[in-house]
C-alpha cells in the first residue's frame, strides 16, 4: 500500500452517502454520488489532504429493464467488491435498538493527475456478527424505508468518525456533509468533546467546538426534500440514551429547539418522542456547521429563504475535466493545451483551437456514441442529422418530456427546418411512480413519431453511458422546473466536450448561459422570490420549439461556422469555469480555511 494512502495526516473528511469512482462499482444513484466522486478526483489533482467516507452497497442501487413499452422494473447489481477495493484490519461499531453492529471498511485510492492519493473508505455492516437485518444496512443504495435510512444514516455519520479513529485519523480539521445524510457524524463529534473534557452530557462549549470543525453542503430547494425523522425512531435506534444535551446549559437548549424545530426543550429522547418532536437532520447539519453552502447562486437563495436565520454561501457545482472529456477531445487539448489537465482554466484557448480540428473530435465523439446505441437497441443513427441529449434521473420535475407536448409541432420543425433526433437515458427510483410514467410517455411518443422525428431511450443509465452522450450529441437538453433544478452538472459535461445547451434558466445555467455564445435559454429568467408561480408547461414547451425551428438547426444546417464558434465558446467559457478543480479551490479558501 502506498505510504501516501498509509498517511493519516489528512485535514478533511469528506462523507457522502454515495460516491461515483468507477462505472461497474455500483456505489452511486446519480448526480449526489457522481458530484462527490468528482470532487474526489479535483482533490487528488490539488493534492488536498483528503479522506472520503461512504457505505458498501452489495446490492447497489439497481440494474434497469425496459419493456417494449417503457415500463422499468429493476433487478439487484451483481458484483464483486474484492475485484474493486481492498479491506482494510480497522474496526469499529455502532449501537442500534441496543445491538452492536460491527463495521469494517473498504479502501478505494483515488490518483490526481500528479500522482497525489486521496482514500476513500466504505463501510460494511455484512459481518457474520451481526443480526441478519444488520447486515442489510449496507445492502442497498436509497432502499427500504425511512427507519432504515435512519439506520444507514448512523452507520455513515457515527461509524463513518469512528472507523476513521480507527484508522488513526485523528488530526482532521474539516467534517464536509455532502448533505444531509452524513449529519449525524457531529453527535459523535458532541459526543467526542464531551468525553475529553469528562462529562457524560454535553455543553455549549462542545457545541462551539464541533460547530468550528463542520462544513454543510446542501443540494435540496424545497423544504419537502430534507431528511425528517420523528423522534420515535431515535427512541428505537438509541434505547438507553436518555440524555444528550445538559439543558441547564443555555445554549444547549437552544441548540434543541432549532434542530427539533419544538417551541419546548425536553430532557432526553424518549420525552422528545411523546411531544412529537421531529428530527430535522438538515436542522441538525446547519446548527452545527461553521460553513454552510447551496451548489449554485439561485440554489444559495433559494436555501436563504428556506433558512433565513443561517448564513448560507454558494459554491457552483463542477465537473471533473479529466474524467468527462471525450477521448477524442482529450488529445485535441492535449495537442493544443497541454496545460490543461493541471489548469482547467487553460481550457480558455480552446477559442484558439483550429475549428475543423474540433469537428473532427465532436464527429469521433458522436460516432462512438452511435456505435453505443447500435449496440443496445440494433438501430443505427444517422451521424449527419442533428442530435439532441437528454440523460439524468428519470423524476417529475425534470420534464424529459417537454419536448414531446406537442408531437405535430416537432414533425412541422423537422419538415421545415431540418431533421433531428433525440437520444434519452435515466433512471426512476423504483418508488416514483411519475418518473416512470414519464419514461413509458417517451415511448410512447418514439412510436408515434417513428421515422419523422426518431428517438431512442437507452436503459441502464451510468457513468459510461452519461460520457458518451454529453460528449456525443450536438445539442444537451434541459428542462427542469424552476427553481427545483439546485445545480444541474450534466450540461457542464457537454460543455467540455464543446456540446452546447438549450435549457431553463435555472441551477448552473443561470450562470453559464450567454445567449447564442455558449447555448440558448427556454423561457424566461425568474427570480426566487417567484416560487409558487405556477410553471406555464405550454408556453416554455413553445420557447423549446421556436429556439429549435427558428434558431438552433438553421444555424446546423446553414451556418455550421457560426456554429463551430458557439461549440468553442461553450469550452472555453463553461468548460473552464465550471469544473471541480475550481469548485474545490472555493472550498479550500471558503471551508476548509475558513
Amino acid at each position: 500500500m502506498s505510504s501516501q494512502v498509509n498517511s493519516t495526516k489528512r485535514i478533511v473528511a469528506y462523507f457522502s452517502m454515495e460516491i461515483a469512482l468507477e462505472n461497474a462499482m455500483p456505489s452511486y444513484s446519480g448526480g449526489l454520488g457522481v458530484l462527490a466522486g468528482d470532487t474526489i478526483r479535483a482533490a487528488a489533482d490539488l493534492r488536498l489532504p483528503m479522506v472520503a467516507v461512504s457505505l458498501l452497497y452489495r446490492r447497489g442501487y439497481f440494474t434497469q429493464r425496459l419493456a417494449e413499452d417503457g415500463s422499468q422494473t429493476e433487478e439487484p447489481v451483481e458484483w464483486r467488491v474484492e475485484d474493486f477495493l481492498q479491506e482494510e484490519p480497522a474496526r469499529a461499531s455502532v449501537s442500534i435498538e441496543d445491538r452492536r453492529v460491527d463495521l469494517r471498511c473498504w479502501r478505494y485510492t483515488v490518483k490526481g493527475v500528479r500522482g497525489f492519493e486521496v482514500p476513500v473508505y466504505f463501510l460494511d455492516a455484512d459481518l457474520p456478527s451481526n443480526a441478519v437485518s444488520d447486515r442489510n444496512l449496507t445492502g442497498t443504495l436509497y432502499g427500504g424505508d425511512s427507519y432504515y435510512r435512519l439506520c444507514q444514516e448512523v452507520v455513515l455519520g457515527i461509524g463513518g468518525v469512528r472507523i476513521l479513529r480507527a484508522l488513526g485519523y485523528n488530526d482532521l480539521t474539516r467534517y464536509h456533509m455532502n448533505e444531509g445524510h452524513a449529519a449525524l457524524l457531529s453527535l459523535e463529534l458532541l459526543a467526542e468533546e464531551a468525553r475529553e473534557a469528562g462529562r457524560a452530557s454535553i455543553r455549549g462549549e462542545d457545541i462551539e467546538k464541533v460547530r468550528g470543525k463542520c462544513v454543510f453542503t446542501t443540494h435540496t430547494p424545497v423544504p419537502a426534500g430534507h431528511d425528517r425523522f420523528p423522534m420515535e425512531y431515535l427512541t428505537r435506534v438509541f434505547p438507553k440514551q436518555t440524555e444528550f444535551l445538559d439543558l441547564k446549559d443555555a445554549s444547549a437548549a437552544d441548540f434543541m429547539k432549532r434542530v427539533l424545530q419544538a417551541e419546548q426543550t425536553y430532557p432526553g429522547i424518549q420525552e422528545a418522542a411523546r411531544g412529537g418532536a421531529t428530527l430535522n437532520l438538515t436542522q441538525l447539519a446547519l446548527s452545527l456547521s461553521t460553513y454552510v453552502n447551496g451548489v449554485a447562486k439561485v440554489h444559495g437563495e433559494t436555501s436563504r429563504q428556506m433558512f433565513p436565520h443561517v448564513p448560507i454561501e454558494a459554491i457552483t457545482n463542477g465537473v471533473h475535466a479529466g474524467t468527462w472529456t471525450s477521448p477524442a477531445f482529450q488529445q485535441l487539448f492535449d495537442r493544443y493545451i497541454p496545460s490543461w489537465r493541471e489548469d482547467n482554466y487553460s481550457l480558455r484557448g480552446a477559442l484558439g483551437l483550429p475549428a475543423e480540428d474540433v469537428w473532427s473530435a465532436h464527429l469521433i465523439a458522436k460516432h462512438e456514441l452511435f456505435e453505443e446505441v447500435r449496440k443496445k437497441t440494433g438501430l443505427n443513427f444517422d451521424g449527419e442529422v442533428f442530435t439532441i441529449g437528454f440523460a439524468r434521473r428519470a423524476t417529475g420535475y425534470k420534464r424529459a418530456d417537454l419536448i414531446l407536448a406537442d408531437l405535430d409541432r416537432l414533425r412541422q420543425i423537422a419538415k421545415n427546418a431540418g431533421a433531428f433526433q433525440i437520444i434519452y437515458a435515466g433512471k426512476a427510483h423504483p418508488n416514483d411512480g411519475g418518473g416512470k410514467d414519464i419514461i413509458r410517455h417517451i415511448f410512447q411518443a418514439k412510436k408515434a413519431l417513428r421515422k419523422a422525428v426518431p428517438i431512442v431511450f437507452l436503459d441502464d443509465y451510468n457513468l459510461d453511458l452519461g460520457g458518451k452522450i454529453t460528449s456525443g450529441v450536438d445539442l444537451w437538453l434541459n428542462t427542469p422546473q424552476f427553481p427545483l433544478e439546485a445545480s444541474g452538472t450534466s450540461g457542464m459535461k457537454a460543455a467540455l466536450n464543446g456540446v452546447p445547451s438549450l435549457s431553463i434558466l435555472d441551477g448552473w445555467w443561470v450562470e453559464g448561459h450567454i445567449e447564442g455564445v455558449t447555448g440558448w435559454s427556454i423561457g424566461e429568467s425568474r427570480r426566487v422570490a417567484s416560487v409558487g408561480v405556477a410553471t406555464d408547461n405550454a408556453a416554455e414547451a413553445e420557447s423549446l420549439y421556436s429556439k429549435l425551428e427558428g434558431v438552433i438547426l438553421p444555424l446546423y444546417y446553414a451556418e455550421r461556422s457560426r456554429f463551430l464558434g458557439i461549440m468553442q465558446h461553450s469550452i472555453a467559457i463553461n468548460g473552464s469555469f465550471f469544473n471541480t478543480q475550481r469548485m474545490v479551490q472555493q472550498y479550500i479558501t471558503d471551508a476548509y480555511l475558513h
